[in-house]
């Protein structure tokens, strides 16, 4: 699978959560402790409806939506203290992800990630988990006027790496995610995440590969 996953491509540009680390249990439990700090239970649904938004637009949907008082700047603030824990110390990556850096970086490959996430977190996981040096270029949600399921974070990543569309290859573990990739035109291998493991099928049949984990393209 990896020659024919990688045939024509020039670069190859990841989501973060979900996707290069396993992380989307714990946003869940943010979300929660966020809202109770204003005595409001979290919503049945609320992880569905912030899918692939952007950090910024994430904070906006909330103080819009539960009428905070704090400014979105603040809750953004607040998110990222609360959450740098928890990527510090209870966050991996996902199976086979330093290997497969690797192996493409022997290829020729250049690498990106364009993730909703906010910039401060990335610069501290990459850091964390010593893979920085790999990518050429992050690009968030807050960078671009649309969050996924744009495709704008997509395109910008593939500006900033220099490389056609075409010749990008994404790796993706939510439906909106994998959205943005193919709208961007680009080829999408969609992530096998506990989070998404309900939409498994549609991730199937939406993405152009659909892997368990990265070990399986060593």
């Amino acid at each position: 699978m990896f020659s024919k996953m990688l045939d024509k491509i020039e670069a190859v540009i990841f989501d973060l959560d979900g996707t290069l680390v396993d992380s989307m249990w714990m946003w869940k439990e943010i979300d929660k402790e966020y809202l109770g700090r204003f005595h409001i239970p979290l919503p049945e649904k609320l992880q569905e409806d912030i899918e692939g938004m952007s950090f910024s637009e994430t904070a906006v949907y909330f103080k819009e939506r539960f009428k905070l008082p704090n400014s979105v700047e603040q809750i953004k603030a607040d998110w990222n203290r609360m959450a740098l824990d928890k990527y510090t110390y209870e966050v991996p990556l996902k199976p086979g992800v330093k290997a497969f850096l690797e192996k493409c970086q022997n290829a020729g490959m250049k690498f990106g990630i364009a993730t909703s996430n906010s910039r401060e977190l990335v610069e501290n996981i990459v850091q964390v988990h010593k893979i920085k040096g790999y990518f050429s270029c992050i690009v968030t949600g807050c960078d671009v006027k649309k969050g996924k399921p744009s495709p704008d974070v997509y395109l910008v990543a593939a500006q900033k790496l220099q490389t056609a569309p075409e010749k990008c290859l994404v790796f993706e573990d939510i439906l909106p995610g994998i959205q943005a990739g193919k709208t961007a035109g680009m080829r999408v291998c969609a992530v096998e995440d506990a989070y998404s493991q309900q939409v498994k099928e549609e991730k199937c049949r939406m993405a152009d590969f659909y892997i368990k984990d990265y070990r399986e393209l060593l």
